[in-house]
């Protein structure tokens, strides 16, 4: 994966209409590392003459965002998601490069910032373990100086989108993951921030969990128009929440667009699923397809699949041509998975430049 930022994406690293609440320019952090000697000898020796070397972590990225966008950041372990959104947030301070959240820098007038961010970090609660739920929503409302008319809206929303107020007088260590999840969520939103960063918000949740929290974040960003970051390993989602996605790589931006797009620049195949009223064999449908660039699945009888790339030929086309040549019951097409595509991207690093 090589090549600039705005040249590697082949998208666009500006928001729509050309306004921008989140403006990232050249973000770049180094970690100052010891590489340590072998043995007892070698740890003496690093004691007087240590080796350091240097990491660079975050690699001159560059994005906007724009008010009440949502936006997946992702990547593989090491890649530099969690780092670029310490940097967001204000927890780490870049090495160079500037960030501008709503007209503020994070890492200055940090009260201040706070004031108009929330964060979600899905291993670490933000709430006070031995407190119940609801003494912790109190601490917080002094912190952020919220005022009563404001909390007490905030806390009928996230009763109606959340279902909080079974467990609010429970303390936070006797929740399940999924409670405590939840509950994180409306913590980090109690002051109306302007932008949400979430980090792993479903990790460890089961099925029915992780979508309560998806259906929550779209209500959060269809009512209240919240600006928000999502960085996660579970690429569903991605797919159920963003439209945009953002994928960085040792450091560097590789791909930041729509996923429209992201599919089109892999080049990930389409499947289509047909049922027929009549029985026969794929050659069959090779037959009525053979002027266009579609590959059949062998099979007899009823069920067929067939696989074709949105560059080569459209949907209609095929769906089109297959009416016109047999009798067909139904047919069903799939777009590939976001995971498949993002493997895609990892195993041929040059693929998404083409």
């Amino acid at each position: 994966m090589t090549g600039s930022n705005s040249e590697r994406s082949g998208e666009r690293n500006d928001p729509p209409g050309g306004e921008s609440l989140i403006r990232v320019r050249g973000l770049t952090r180094d970690y100052r590392l010891i590489k340590k000697r072998e043995g007892v000898a070698g740890g003496l020796i690093d004691l007087v003459r240590p080796r350091k070397h240097t990491l660079r972590a975050v690699d001159d990225v560059s994005f906007d965002i724009a008010p009440g966008e949502m936006v997946g950041y992702i990547g593989a372990n090491g890649a530099g998601k969690s780092t670029t959104i310490k940097m967001l947030t204000g927890i780490l301070t870049p090495t160079a490069g500037e960030v501008s959240v709503g007209g503020l820098v994070p890492w200055k007038k940090r009260q201040q910032y706070t004031r108009n961010v929330g964060v979600v970090f899905g291993q670490r609660t933000q709430l006070w373990w031995d407190l119940a739920v609801v003494e912790s929503f109190g601490l917080l409302k002094k912190i952020y100086e919220v005022p009563d008319d404001v909390f007490a809206a905030q806390m009928k929303t996230f009763n109606d989108l959340l279902s909080i107020d079974e467990f609010l007088h429970q303390p936070v260590r006797k929740l399940s993951l999924g409670q405590r999840m939840r509950c994180d969520l409306a913590a980090a939103l109690l002051h109306r921030p302007r932008v949400l960063f979430l980090d792993e918000p479903t990790i460890g949740l089961d099925v029915v969990g992780k979508e309560n929290v998806r259906e929550f974040l779209r209500e959060i960003r269809d009512r209240a128009g919240v600006t928000v970051i999502l960085t996660t390993h579970d690429l569903g989602d991605i797919e159920k929440l963003c439209r945009r996605v953002i994928i960085i790589d040792k450091g560097k931006v590789h791909f930041d667009g729509d996923l429209e797009a992201l599919r089109l620049r892999t080049g990930s195949p389409v499947r289509l699923s047909v049922e027929l009223r009549d029985p026969v064999a794929s050659a069959r449908l090779a037959e009525v397809t053979a002027q266009l660039p579609v590959r059949w699945q062998e099979a007899e009888g009823l069920q067929h699949v067939a696989e074709f790339r949105r560059q080569d030929v459209s949907g209609a086309q095929v769906i089109e041509t297959l009416v016109n040549g047999c009798k067909v019951s139904d047919l069903h097409l799939a777009e590939p998975a976001i995971d498949e595509i993002v493997a895609s991207i990892y195993r041929d690093p040059g693929k998404e430049s083409e």
